[in-house]
């Protein structure tokens, strides 16, 4: 079933995107999420490599993982304090 999922971005992503979210075409594998951003975003790559990415809250590594319509997807990149 064609739709949409969320993506949030936290952090470093927002540099890149000049968004807190949007909402991008499902379904969609994770990889393939990755490779889109990088396209749109250039530079945007670097950052999520170092970045944690939940699905639905699940934290997820797999680049095979399908999204799909109605998922919520979140990059979070590392947060240094000082």
């Amino acid at each position: 079933m064609a739709g949409n999922f969320k993506i949030l971005y936290f952090a470093a992503t927002t540099i890149y995107t000049g968004k807190d979210s949007e909402s991008l075409s499902a379904p969609m594998k994770l990889g393939e999420m990755y490779e889109l951003l990088e396209q749109k975003y250039p530079g945007i790559k670097g950052v999520i490599q170092g970045s944690m990415c939940t699905v639905n809250l699940d934290y997820v590594e797999d680049h095979e993982l399908v999204i799909e319509a109605g998922d919520e997807v979140a990059i979070i990149p590392p947060v240094s304090a000082g």
